[in-house]
């Protein structure tokens, strides 16, 4: 289990890194752009991979259908409304409601996959919901509201990115013996599936955008790609087949934290008494998961 959290983490610290690129773009160009340009580059960075490394096993029709729709609605749909969050909310602020994905996932891990909750990981989940409701707070007292809309789009990213997870761990149950990494390969081509759906009714302009951009930019989003795409869902796929599905999405919240770090740094501002606050409930919520009997 132990594996299983650092894996998550990982993959979680990768996307928050990557959040800061995808904020910027998705303001400067657009979020449609955006999912679609690192959907690409992940398709390549995945199939290279299993190229190289001889690992294809090839999915079933079952199984490839499940991955194919998990990439269509998660990677497409989902990270596109989460995008848009992230412009107009920011990543750690959009992340907030991430923090209810546990609850979710917990009770149709429970229906499907006979999954149960001890108290023990109920604790640890309540914590990190604590950790993003002082986060919701904070938002509060600056605003003074709740930017109704920004949070409507975030809640939406975050119901079709739980959908996309049932799906994935489906479809690895239904196939033991498909990898993670060929998992994400046929994710990233129901995204782009999607994608080329939408340029049917309004053009991405992907390599038009992408030109015109200096190399500095370019260089930049290639790396958030590769970092928030590619390699955080090579981690959080492989944390996923195995893994406990409610316990991985209370971890998946810490991207919370590390999103509002990095912002912090970007911005060059001191961490908030709320951020300082919410990583307390962050230490507390990981004690358990990974200390306590």
């Amino acid at each position: 289990m132990r594996d299983v959290i650092y894996l998550a983490l990982g993959a979680n610290l990768c996307f928050a890194v990557a959040s800061q690129v995808f904020t910027y773009f998705s303001r400067v160009i657009s979020a449609t752009w955006m999912n679609c340009f690192k959907a690409l580059i992940a398709l390549f960075a995945f199939g290279a991979y299993l190229f190289f490394t001889k690992s294809w096993v090839g999915a079933e029709l079952y199984s490839g259908c499940l991955l194919f729709l998990s990439g269509f609605l998660g990677l497409a749909i989902g990270d596109v409304f989460l995008l848009k969050a992230f412009s107009k909310l920011g990543p750690g602020r959009t992340l907030i409601l991430f923090g209810f994905q546990p609850l979710i996932l917990g009770f149709f891990g429970s229906v499907i996959f006979s999954q149960t909750m001890d108290f023990q990981k109920l604790n640890a989940i309540f914590f990190f919901i604590l950790c993003v409701g002082t986060f919701s707070l904070e938002s509060f007292k600056k605003k003074g509201s709740w930017q109704f809309m920004g949070l409507v789009m975030a809640f939406f990213g975050m119901f079709l990115d739980a959908g996309g997870i049932i799906l994935t761990r489906l479809a690895f149950d239904s196939q033991k013996a498909l990898t993670s990494m060929e998992g994400n390969f046929y994710r990233c081509l129901g995204a782009l599936f999607a994608f080329f759906l939408f340029s049917r009714w309004r053009p991405l302009d992907l390599y038009k955008n992408f030109s015109i951009l200096s190399s500095k930019l370019k260089g930049l989003a290639l790396f958030g790609s590769l970092i928030g795409t590619f390699l955080s869902l090579a981690l959080y796929l492989k944390a996923l087949q195995t893994g406990h599905l409610a316990t991985l999405s209370g971890l998946a919240i810490t991207g919370t934290i590390f999103a509002a770090f990095f912002e912090c740094l970007i911005e060059k501002r001191w961490p908030s008494k709320y951020l300082l606050i919410s990583f307390c409930f962050f230490i507390f919520g990981m004690n358990i998961l990974l200390f306590q009997k």
